[in-house]
């Protein structure tokens, strides 16, 4: 029996040729049948709470709420703060949860609070979760609604808190925590992390949870697993790379899983609870820029995967790009929705990417909605590498990024001699999509590998088939070295401070320089000052932004946690409040009791002997009966040199998709730009960590780097309301919720200020609870 084209298309790495368009029924067999009125569309129910990381089940961010309209928007204004103006963390990008009228956020000094939704008065404290994820945390409750539990992702365990007492509970995993290193396939101390960046999703009695192992060579699988919500058991785990005798074993180089990794759902996950399928996206596999040791197409990299949620059985996957070289991951929420298709209500999931294109599929079958062509792109010159001669892309619903760049293309609003310098460097570079990476010359890439899509940038409005993207048009340099050529990792041999500062100037070359400056001062539109950074960040928290990302800087698990500590006593050479000191943060270092209604503080009790951050161990080099190839290349500057603002606006946008037809509705920019006074460009790097809330309505709310908040006509695009937070990068996915028939949104804005004459006390830092004014 000829099996299913589709889902088996690269089961033999021997092929090497371009692939057939894949359109009809033909090509497709289905995998989950289609049971009675699966087809119907239902209207999503009324919410009135946000019960989950991202809203819902289906992470569409869509709330069925009508008080807030096109005609009173304009009239929304501040009802309270939760002020985190105390903290020592200086931001936070936290999804709040909103349950039973109360409202539970991360702040505090990383402590997790809860708070009366419509006065945002405190009712209990669990302080000091140094570690905790930032994005968010989940929310369980039994059908009785007595137990009701937070499953939280702390440092290298899942951790399970008493939604009711503020408590860690004690019964979950062994003594409170659950070791996330255990059940990848790798033994422990092979690895290096053993953490998630982000929530997962519960469904039933499950955790589902993605991971962030790593993105240096040996990191860990990012297989996905699942966890009991009262036990803390492992019930089902997924090889994303995988073992022998599994599905795409042979898109490999025998046992890869052994010395692979990544391939991981460090993004969002989506669920369709009436069919119990969950939706994840993949990233791509280590090493993101070279693929020399791991030749084929490399399922499951860049996949998206349907897997029965109770078993973790897969349904079908699609690979959005085969043997990925330029870090192309999935990462935003695939978005469930039902569109019209020839005649027919189909139920359909949407995929964005931070490649710039959309995918669209049958969400029970895998069948794409149109035509997705395998591509034929160039070849690699780097010794080794065999890059994938075709690549998919969508025939019909047209990408949400430029792929392509000429003179013309130049950012008009830089000075001329910074356009003639970008004009010559892309000349004698190599550019387009998907053009390999090289040792000999660099690479233009549009996007670069921050550019697209990504974590928290996509919406719907699912019953009417629209899908809302927040992109940018971010752009990469790349080069590749020879392993050996670039400066030395962090970490491993010397003694002393004095040495440790070596490693770490050594470090802070190879992972820092390119965006904070040689001399450290910062570099326009790529990074911060790190001068004095000690005065201002103790080494936890230092940790915590490298590892999970802090305004336009993405997170970057792959630095391990030597070459952190190492990077920051070079910053720092007589710590941060001199030698032995205790600077004006380095309380936070300690478990000092915030004010306030504290229940507990610091986790489950095995947190403290555990390591922090899921850190320690790990590989480093091929397994003893594999030789490897003969030379590991990375990029020599680690991530490349990202640019925000060398192509012509916009910088950032939103683009609405009517899914129906495969067509962009409207397409507007996001934010403003510095550097103009011409409005409407976009900001660059303006829609990282950022997030959009739909309502029934016909209104989107979206955050922007320019720090503001602003509503939109979901028919037009046009802006109906903006409001100044007046800081920057108010981060995480904002919040939706009906209490007491008042209906809220909440904006997490903890970032700097953005006017130097203001005071800190005269700008509200902290989640900021917007209404309508109340009837008198």
């Amino acid at each position: 029996m000829r099996k299913n084209l589709w889902t088996n298309l690269y089961n033999s790495r021997s092929l090497r040729v371009a692939l057939p368009v894949v359109a009809g029924a033909a090509f497709i067999a289905a995998i989950v049948p289609h049971g009675p009125g699966d087809n119907n569309g239902v209207t999503p129910p009324a919410h009135t709470e946000w019960k989950d990381y991202g809203g819902g089940p289906d992470h569409s961010k869509f709330m069925n709420f009508t008080q807030i309209n096109k005609q009173n928007v304009s009239k929304l204004e501040p009802a309270f703060v939760y002020s985190t103006a105390s903290d020592r963390v200086n931001s936070y990008k936290f999804n709040p949860i909103i349950v039973d009228g109360i409202m539970y956020v991360l702040a505090k000094n990383n402590s997790l609070v809860a708070t009366d939704a419509t006065t945002g008065k405190e009712l209990w404290i669990h302080a000091n979760l140094r570690g905790i994820i930032q994005r968010g945390i989940n929310f369980w409750q039994s059908k009785d609604k007595k137990q009701k539990r937070f499953i939280i992702t702390l440092g290298g365990t899942l951790q399970a808190i008493d939604a009711i007492t503020g408590k860690s509970i004690l019964t979950f995993g062994n003594n409170g925590s659950v070791d996330l290193k255990e059940g990848i396939g790798r033994a422990p101390e092979l690895i290096s992390r053993g953490t998630s960046t982000s929530a997962g999703h519960i469904f039933e009695n499950l955790i589902l949870l993605g991971s962030a192992p790593g993105e240096d060579p040996f990191s860990a699988p990012g297989d996905v697993r699942a966890f009991d919500v009262i036990t803390g058991k492992l019930k089902w785990v997924f090889h994303t790379i995988p073992h022998p005798g599994e599905y795409g074993y042979d898109t490999w180089p025998k046992d890869a899983w052994r010395y692979s990794g990544a391939a991981n759902t460090w993004g969002e996950i989506s669920v369709d609870e009436k069919r119990g399928i969950a939706y994840f996206p993949l990233g791509s596999p280590t090493y993101d820029y070279d693929g020399v040791d791991r030749e084929g197409a490399n399922l499951f990299g860049n996949s998206i995967i349907a897997l029965d949620a109770r078993t973790g059985k897969r349904l079908w996957h699609f690979q959005t790009v085969h043997h990925d070289i330029w870090d192309y991951d999935l990462t935003a929420a695939p978005q469930l929705i039902t569109i019209n298709h020839n005649g027919k209500k189909v139920d359909a999931v949407a995929v964005a990417s931070k490649n710039g294109f959309m995918y669209v599929f049958d969400r029970v079958t895998g069948k794409p909605i149109w035509p997705i062509k395998e591509t034929p792109f160039p070849r690699s010159d780097l010794p080794g590498e065999k890059a994938w001669a075709t690549q998919p892309i969508p025939t019909v619903v047209p990408p949400f990024n430029r792929h392509s760049v000429d003179e013309k293309d130049i950012n008009p609003y830089l000075p001329d001699s910074l356009k003639q310098k970008y004009i010559a460097r892309i000349k004698a570079a190599k550019t387009g999509l998907y053009q390999p990476l090289s040792d000999k010359y660099e690479v233009f890439a549009l996007p670069g590998s921050v550019g697209g899509a990504n974590q928290g940038n996509t919406a719907a409005n699912p019953a009417k088939g629209m899908v809302y993207v927040m992109y940018q048009e971010m752009t990469c340099f790349y080069q590749l070295v020879k392993r050996s050529e670039r400066a030395p990792r962090g970490g491993g041999g010397g003694a002393g401070a004095g040495a440790v500062a070596q490693r770490g100037q050594a470090a802070y070359v190879q992972y820092c320089q390119s965006c904070h400056g040689a001399d450290r001062n910062g570099v326009a539109g790529a990074g911060v000052s790190l001068v004095d950074v000690g005065t201002r960040l103790t080494a936890d928290v230092f940790k915590t932004y490298i590892t999970q990302g802090k305004g336009r800087m993405p997170a970057q698990p792959h630095i391990d946690e030597a070459a952190i500590t190492a990077i920051y006593t070079f910053l720092n050479p007589g710590g941060p409040g001199g030698r032995g000191g205790r600077g004006p943060l380095a309380a936070a270092t300690t478990n000092a009791m915030p004010d306030g209604p504290v229940v507990a503080s610091g986790g489950a009790p095995l947190t403290a002997a555990a390591n922090a951050g899921g850190f320690g161990g790990g590989m480093r080099d091929y397994p003893a009966d594999y030789t490897g190839p003969k030379s590991i290349y990375v990029e020599k500057n680690n991530w490349g040199t990202a640019i925000a603002d060398i192509l012509a606006p916009p910088f950032a946008g939103l683009v609405a998709y009517d899914l129906n037809k495969g067509t962009i509705k409207w397409k507007i920019p996001l934010g403003e730009y510095a550097k103009s006074d011409v409005k409407g460009l976009g900001t660059p790097n303006g829609t990282q960590n950022k997030g959009m809330v739909v309502t029934a309505s016909g209104l989107i709310f979206a955050t922007c780097a320019d720090g503001k908040v602003r509503a939109i006509d979901a028919d037009n695009g046009k802006i109906l309301w903006e409001y100044d937070l007046g800081r920057s990068n108010p981060s995480g996915i904002p919040a939706m919720y009906q209490a007491n028939g008042r209906q809220y949104l909440v904006v997490c804005s903890t970032g700097a200020l953005l006017d130097k004459n203001k005071k800190e006390e005269d700008v509200p830092k902290g989640y900021i609870t917007f209404a309508l004014p109340k009837l008198k």
